[in-house]
Formats: structure tokens, C-alpha cells, sequence
């Protein structure tokens, strides 16, 4: 739980505060960024929340903070933040909440399918996220995109007995019993509506996931930027090639797409998959110039 005691200085007066065990995730300014705002290597509350809607919004990022870094001073009743979650994004695709300190923060994925519900990366374990997922009917698969984000996956497989996948280039100590690892480099047909696609670059196994060739879950491989206005790469957090991630995001302009949905920075959504197509090759041009 925050602690008023190390609440930050920039935090305007008032009921909400992020304190000092911020990581700057920027999970809480994707939420509610009428509310948090960047700091220097952490979020603040620039405004306090007005309407109800802000409000309410501000309360979700407080439950979905992987640190606790978010606090209120009246210890306002987060049951309706935490029955919010998962939060519907578009069609059957939602936002898990609950974000993981171990995945630095990153944003997991569910969807809900006739043939089996899916999750994509892993969210923390949380019991109240937990019972959420058995009244939608359980997790048949948990994809992970790549090493960093697989958070709680053993605890979810245990509960859900769901098939994870993950490519063998990222398996480790802490992943090596999933039960099925991809390999090589050519995309992999998982369903009828599901693609995984290889994409190393931030690691040497990334991939990422599409879903009825309208929703790319792309992990911490492409995300929107709201300060460039644009689609981006970390190059920043790049920890295997930039080169190859070129060269993976190059691979991408032959699907077609719509939603970008990633493990950190912002999701977007195109006017088409011609407009993410055209986006998509901006982003790789800029990419050329950061080498």
C-alpha cells in the first residue's frame, strides 16, 4: 500500500498521491492520464480527479499499480476499481488490470473465445482477477510474448490447467516446464483466428500474437507513442538487436492489423489495416534513423 509518509512533493494537494516506490511503468497514466502525469522517472497526480468518471478511472490505476504506489488519503473503498477488471477494450478483448512489479508493470490481455478463453502475458495472480476469470469460463491458453512479462504464469497454469506458449528462444529456469515452446522464424498457425509471429529483437524470442487478423498483441516489441504520435520501438530497451527488430517489425507489413496492443506503451487503434500499414512503415523508417 502507498504511504503518505513518502508521498512525492509534485503530487497537488488533495485525496489522491503516488509516493516515492513509483517505478514509472506508466500503467497509472494510460488509465487515467487526465489525473497522472510524468515525472522524472516517476508518475504524480497533476490534477486531482473532479468528475466521477475520473475518479473512478483514478481507483483502477490505484488497484491495477504493480507497486502500490497509489494512495488515498481518505482509504477510499476500491471494490468497485477492483470489480472493474477485466476491462473491455473492444469486442471480446480486454485489459487484465493487475499489473505484475516482476513484469515491470506490463499490461496482460484476455479474450474470450467459444473455443477457449485466452490470455495474453501474465498479470499478477490476484485472487479477486482470478475469480473474475472462472466466471468467464477459465483460461484454456496463456501466451507469452517473451521472457520478461510471464509474471505469474505457474500459478495461472496451475489453477486454469492452460497450455503456455512461449518461444523456446526465451525459455529459462522459471519457464522451462511451459507446455508448448515455438521455434524457428516462419509465423505459427496456433487456431483457425490465431497467429503466433516470431519477432526478436527486444529478446531473442519475442513473438508476438494475432487474433482474427484484427488484433496484434505485440509485448514490448511496438507500441504507440502519445508523446510522438506515432508508432515506436524502445531502442532504449532493446536487450538483444535492434537490427533484427527492424527486421521482425519489417515482417509485420504483411498482415493486416488494427489494433496494436502492447506490453508497455500505449494501444492504438488504425482507421484500417491499409492506415496501420502505412503507420507501420513510418515506424520501420524511424527505426532505420535511431541504428
Amino acid at each position: 500500500m502507498a504511504s503518505i509518509a513518502q508521498r512525492l512533493a509534485e503530487n497537488v494537494p488533495g485525496d489522491f498521491y503516488v509516493d516515492s516506490t513509483c517505478i514509472d511503468c506508466d500503467t497509472c497514466r494510460r488509465i487515467e492520464p487526465r489525473v497522472f502525469v510524468e515525472g522524472d522517472g516517476y508518475s504524480y497526480v497533476g490534477r486531482q480527479p473532479g468528475r466521477e468518471e475520473e475518479r473512478a478511472r483514478s481507483m483502477m490505476a490505484l488497484v491495477a499499480c504493480p507497486t502500490g504506489s497509489i494512495g488515498t488519503v481518505s482509504r477510499a473503498d476500491a471494490r468497485p476499481a477492483i470489480a472493474a477488471f477485466p476491462e473491455k477494450i473492444a469486442e471480446n478483448v480486454s485489459f487484465c488490470g493487475f499489473t505484475s512489479p516482476d513484469s515491470f508493470g506490463a499490461w496482460s490481455y484476455f479474450v474470450e473465445r467459444p473455443e477457449g478463453n485466452l490470455l495474453v502475458d501474465s498479470p499478477r495472480a490476484a485472487n479477486p482477477l482470478v475469480k473474475s476469470f472462472e466466471r468467464l469460463g477459465g483460461i484454456r491458453s496463456l501466451f507469452l510474448t517473451h521472457r520478461d512479462d510471464v509474471a505469474d504464469h505457474a500459478a495461472l497454469a496451475r489453477r486454469f490447467g492452460c497450455e503456455r506458449i512461449l518461444h523456446d528462444r526465451d525459455v529459462t529456469a522459471g519457464t522451462r516446464d511451459v507446455e508448448r515452446q515455438l521455434s524457428g522464424d516462419d509465423p505459427i498457425s496456433l487456431a483457425p483466428d490465431l497467429v503466433a509471429i516470431p519477432a526478436p529483437g527486444h529478446t531473442r524470442g519475442h513473438a508476438v500474437l494475432l487474433y482474427k487478423e484484427k488484433f496484434l498483441f505485440t509485448g514490448d516489441h511496438l507500441a504507440w507513442s502519445a508523446r510522438r504520435r506515432a508508432l515506436t520501438a524502445f531502442r532504449d530497451a532493446c536487450w538483444y538487436s535492434w537490427t533484427e527488430q527492424i527486421r521482425s517489425m519489417e515482417k509485420l507489413l504483411d498482415f493486416r492489423f488494427e489494433w496494436v496492443l502492447p506490453g508497455h506503451g500505449w494501444r492504438w487503434q488504425a482507421a484500417s489495416p491499409e492506415a496501420m500499414k502505412e503507420e507501420l512503415a513510418q515506424c520501420i523508417a524511424w527505426m532505420k534513423t535511431r541504428s
